[in-house]
Order: C-alpha cells, then sequence, then structure tokens
C-alpha cells in the first residue's frame, strides 16, 4: 500500500493567531473538495437505454377481426382496470381487496423500502462522516511522585473524495436498484389482478359445470323412473334399470368431485385476498336468481402496437433497471484501478479538569488529505471488472429475453381468443343438437319405439357437449385476461407511500 499523509496541528498553547487558521482551512478545504467530488469524472460505461427488436404489428391480431369479440390495433391500449371491463361487481370488489391485502403485495413494498435505504446507506459515502469522542484516563508514579488526572473531548471526520467515481457510480446502481423494485411491485400487482380474476372465472365454470351436471342428473333420474316403468311393465329388461341407474350414479359422482373443486378455488381465493378461507366463503357462493353465468367481456378490445409494449410492461422495465445497474457496477470495479483520496481532520479538547475542559481546555486540530493505493492484488481487480462485464452482458441477454417472451404472450394471448371463439360457436351447436336428440330419444324410448341405449347416448353427448361449452366459454375470458395481462396490464398503479 502507498500511503502519504501530511498533516498540519494547530495549538493554542504555541501560536493563538494560527488558532483562528483552523476553520478557515477546514471550510477552504471542503470548498475545493465538494467542488472536485461533484465534478469529477465517472469511470466505466455510461448507461445506455437498450434497442429491442419488436414487430411493427401482431401476427395474430387478424385472427380476432371476424369474431364476435374483435380486436382492434391503436396507437395506445385502453386497459386501465380492465377488469371492470367484465361488469362484474364481486370480481372488482375481489381485485381492490387483494391489491392492498395480498401478501406478495406486501412483500414487495418491503423490497421497496429495502432498495431504499440501501440507496440512503450507499449515497451516504459521497458526504463526509464524523464521530464524537471523549476518554478519561488517571496517571500514578511514586519515583518521581506524580499523580494526575486527564479529560479528553473530541471530533473526528474522514471524507473520502469520489474524483474518479467510483461512489457515484455504486450510488447509482442503488437508484438503479430501486426503480427495479418498483416495476417488481408493478408487476406482481399485475399478475395478481389477473391471478385473482382467472381464480373467479373458474369458480363460475365449477358453478356452472356443477349445475348443469345437476340438471342433467335430474333428466337421468326422470328417465331412470321411465325405465323402471317399463321394466315392472315387462316392456324391457333389467339391463335398462342397471344402466340408467350407473349413467346416474357416474353423473351424481362427477358433481361430488366438482363440488370439491370449486371449494379449493375459493380457498385460492381467499389467499390471494389475503383472508382467512371462512371469510369468504359465503360470499363467492353464487347469490343470482338464474343459474350460474361466467363472466364475459361485452365490447371490443384496443391493443397498443408492439412498440408501446417497451413502455407497458413492467418486467420489461424492470430487466432494464437491472442492466442499468449492472452497468453502474462496472465503473465501481473499474475506480479501483486508481487511488483513492480522503481528507481527514481532527479537533480535541483536553484538560486535566473535567470544569475546565469545555472552558480553558487545550485545543489541538489537524487536517489534511491521504491517498490509498491498491498497486499489487495479483489480477483481483482486474477479474472483478471482467466479471461486472459478464454480469452486464448477462443482463443485456435477460432483458431481450423477457422482451421476446413479453412478445410471445401478446400473440398466444391473441390466437387462444381467436381459436376458443371458433370452438365455442360449433359446441353451441352441438349442444343445440344434443338437446334435441335427448327429447327425441326419450320420446322414443318411452313410446317403445327405440333401444335405451341411444337415450344413453344422447344423454352423455349433451352433457360432455354441455360441460366443453362451459369450459370454452371460461377460455374466451381467460385468453382475454391473458391478453390484458400480457399487454402490461393497469400498470398506471403506483406504489404505495411507504414514508408514512
Amino acid at each position: 500500500m502507498n500511503k502519504y499523509k501530511p498533516t498540519k496541528n494547530f495549538l493554542n498553547s504555541e501560536n493563538p493567531k494560527r488558532n483562528l487558521n483552523f476553520p478557515v482551512v477546514l471550510l477552504l478545504s471542503i470548498g475545493i473538495f465538494l467542488i472536485i467530488n461533484l465534478t469529477g469524472c465517472k469511470v466505466g460505461p455510461d448507461f445506455k437505454s437498450p434497442k429491442a427488436s419488436v414487430p411493427q404489428s401482431w401476427a395474430s391480431a387478424n385472427l380476432t377481426s371476424n369474431k364476435n369479440l374483435k380486436v382492434t390495433v391503436t396507437n395506445t391500449s385502453e386497459i386501465t382496470k380492465w377488469w371492470t371491463n367484465f361488469n362484474d361487481a364481486l370480481l372488482t370488489e375481489l381485485i381492490d381487496t387483494a391489491l392492498t391485502q395480498n401478501l406478495d403485495i406486501k412483500i414487495a413494498v418491503t423490497r421497496i423500502r429495502q432498495a431504499r435505504e440501501s440507496y440512503g446507506i450507499t449515497r451516504a459515502s459521497l458526504f463526509p462522516s464524523s464521530q464524537v469522542g471523549s476518554s478519561y484516563s488517571h496517571f500514578y508514579q511514586n519515583r518521581p511522585s506524580v499523580d494526575s488526572d486527564s479529560f479528553r473531548a473530541g471530533i473526528d471526520a474522514l471524507w473520502e473524495l469520489d474524483i474518479f467515481g467510483g461512489n457515484r457510480r455504486a450510488t447509482e446502481a442503488a437508484m438503479a436498484n430501486i426503480n427495479a423494485a418498483i416495476e417488481y411491485f408493478r408487476d406482481v400487482q399485475i399478475s395478481l389482478a389477473a391471478e385473482v380474476a382467472l381464480n373467479y372465472i373458474t369458480l363460475r365454470t365449477l358453478q356452472q359445470q356443477i349445475t348443469i351436471a345437476t340438471n342433467n342428473l335430474k333428466a337421468q333420474l326422470q328417465t331412470l323412473s321411465i325405465s323402471r316403468q317399463r321394466y315392472n311393465a315387462g316392456f324391457v329388461s333389467k339391463l335398462d334399470v342397471a344402466n340408467a341407474e350407473a349413467q346416474a350414479a357416474t353423473t351424481e359422482s362427477q358433481i361430488s368431485v366438482l363440488e370439491s373443486s370449486k371449494r379449493q378455488i375459493m380457498h385460492n381465493i381467499a389467499v390471494l385476498l389475503g383472508k382467512q378461507p371462512s371469510e369468504l366463503l359465503e360470499k363467492l357462493e353464487w347469490k343470482g336468481a338464474s343459474e350460474p353465468s361466467i363472466p364475459e367481456l361485452n365490447h371490443d378490445i384496443r391493443i397498443s402496437i408492439p412498440s408501446e409494449l417497451l413502455r407497458r410492461r413492467p418486467d420489461i422495465r424492470r430487466a432494464e433497471a437491472q442492466l442499468h445497474a449492472a452497468t453502474a457496477k462496472i465503473g465501481v470495479a473499474v475506480s479501483d484501478l486508481f487511488p483513492k483520496f480522503n481528507l481527514t481532520g481532527n479537533f480535541n479538547f483536553q484538560e486535566s479538569s473535567l470544569g475546565e475542559l469545555f472552558t480553558h481546555p487545550v485545543r489541538s486540530g489537524s487536517i489534511g488529505p491521504s491517498i490509498n493505493w491498491q498497486i499489487f492484488r495479483a489480477g483481483a481487480i482486474r477479474s472483478n471488472i471482467r466479471l461486472q462485464e459478464a454480469l452486464r452482458d448477462e443482463a443485456f441477454i435477460n432483458y431481450q429475453k423477457v422482451v421476446l417472451n413479453a412478445i410471445a404472450e401478446v400473440e398466444n394471448a391473441l390466437t387462444s381468443l381467436a381459436r376458443e371463439q371458433e370452438h365455442s360457436l360449433a359446441l353451441q351447436k352441438a349442444v343445440e343438437s344434443n338437446r334435441e336428440a335427448v327429447a327425441i330419444a326419450v320420446k322414443l324410448y318411452s313410446e317403445g319405439v327405440t333401444d335405451f341405449l341411444n337415450v344413453i347416448n344422447a344423454q352423455r353427448s349433451l352433457l360432455a357437449s354441455e360441460d366443453a361449452l362451459a369450459q370454452s366459454r371460461k377460455n374466451i375470458s381467460t385468453a382475454v385476461i391473458a391478453l390484458y395481462k400480457a399487454l402490461g396490464g393497469d400498470w398506471s398503479i403506483q406504489p404505495p407511500d411507504i414514508t408514512k
């Protein structure tokens, strides 16, 4: 270590005139070094926002142009509080509650706090540090006889002068980490809103499936009654009754499975809202007079052009902030190649009597620069620079990956929405045909024109098609939610004021 530290002492017992120069010298030194600290160079690369390659238009946008639910591409998306577009008051209430009570949201808030306090710690290195100390000692010697007390109080100050910008680069990285924490908070919000909506739609789908199965069970029990009457009359064999009983029992067993799944989804929603499951069970039960319905969008969707994704998606902005932090850390590593300049100073009071320590003490002070330079570290400094450069390259690749995934998520959602709409239209026709087939089969069977196998097949087909239609409607709403989430959700929501 190469170290040079000239120091000048000021003792009031020798020259009172010099005592007046001490604060002047101190203030002058601070002023000079403040200018150096604020205007000095910053080693390492300056961060520039990365340029991502995005398509000019969405490849799958035209797939939904002629469907019931159309998607149009505009310069800006209209997706603020997108969940209100489903016109379901309970869904809106659940999401609004989750955005304030969810535990992952609270964890994200603590991460913002951590990043801000870490920034405060790092930024403190740009300013002088000082500490106050005091001491007492008693000295005794028998020959010659000496018996004395010594009281001391003073202040010591140290200031690392950031001439090459290492501390400023560290502060820059810490600020980027704050931005990354804020974007993480927003990303959690977007994912949470989508997760609550998906679970809610799954719940309503299960409730509709239970209703469908229950209605089919009633129809199957009526068919069982008819088969028993015909068996008692001697028109059919016991086989028809056994088949009817088996079909009704199978449908009843499916209802039990659906009820179990419904209760589990209710529990999931409660966890997302940060509540005990028992607090929400009654609220989540279907209260409508009609059959349970799956929330559906009742108007077209306007989405932005692909380039807007870079501005809206919090995960992309978070990846950019992480790249910024990694770039700044290269400058921190490079600054270790250069000497460190420090300004040190102290001012002391010393007296043999405690009462005179602050009235007529012996005063002393010193101020002066020091230089520390790591001239040999066996290549560790340059290895650390290369390490930070590799971490920066990884952050850049991760940024590109996040952008690609974001584009793929939008395209997948558009494709799913378009194809599921086609699927749903076909299933609607299948349900209508199967209902007619069941009515005809039951009528012909009761008249003895057809056998019971046709009735069973028709009823099974109806149950399957109605269940598939409910699943398809759920998939359409799920694709809409996935599209809103992929576009960046309601990114305008600001993090809470954590200073209160």
